[in-house]
């Protein structure tokens, strides 16, 4: 029990003021994405996210449920792997992101005309998230358990991050085949591509070394 406090400290000594506001800003811009953009543009997500959406389309469940537990698991994966400033950035990219979203529900929604636009809505989408989840990987923290899983795989294989998700994304979003149309699954091929070659740009921009999902410290 000593031994675990005293890895804990350790831990949250390296944590940083600067690292902890990239971490919000990136959870913020993120939020803010998926609100003004994916909750209106009707394009489907690859990943947790659309596997909870295809597990309800199969089987009734609602994601609420699905969704919880297997962010659970990819979180519980990631702190096994990339150790405890992982989950302390994650925690911190998590609650900034739930914070951000809550805060954005109580105004109207800045472009609804995104809706039947949906080529605009992918690329716009792609942007918001591929910053604001990039920034967070970046500094070593997951806002979802998307990012976790990736992050993780990226970690363990060694694999560029923006090819484990485009893997996980394709996955998920061929299998939705069974019940999307496939113009609607194009749009969203498009924009999950997009996004993950942005977290993949903003993760190793300006940097000399990267492998994996560095940044983190190990256990």
């Amino acid at each position: 029990m000593k031994s675990q406090l005293h890895e804990w400290k350790e831990a949250l000594k390296n944590i940083t003021l600067k690292k902890c506001a990239i971490t919000l800003l990136g959870s913020f811009i993120l939020a803010f994405g998926l609100y003004h953009v994916h909750s209106i543009s009707g394009v489907t997500e690859g990943g947790v996210l659309g596997a909870t959406l295809l597990l309800e389309h199969w089987t009734g469940i609602s994601p609420a449920l699905t969704g919880g537990i297997m962010n659970v698991l990819c979180y519980v994966l990631g702190w096994k792997l990339l150790g405890k400033e992982f989950i302390a950035y994650s925690a911190l990219a998590t609650v900034g992101f739930s914070g951000t979203y809550k805060i954005c529900e109580q105004f109207p929604h800045l472009w609804p005309g995104l809706a039947d636009m949906p080529l605009v809505a992918a690329l716009m989408g792609a942007l918001f998230v591929g910053v604001g989840a990039g920034l967070c990987v970046r500094i070593g923290g997951a806002p979802s358990g998307d990012d976790a899983l990736a992050m993780s795989i990226s970690h363990a294989t060694g694999w560029k991050i923006q090819w484990v998700y485009l893997m996980s994304d394709l996955i998920v979003l061929v299998m939705s085949l069974s019940y999307i149309p496939v113009r609607r699954i194009g749009y969203s091929l498009f924009t999950v591509l997009l996004s993950g070659q942005l977290i993949g740009f903003v993760q190793n921009f300006n940097r000399t070394q990267e492998t994996g999902a560095d940044c983190v410290t190990e256990n």
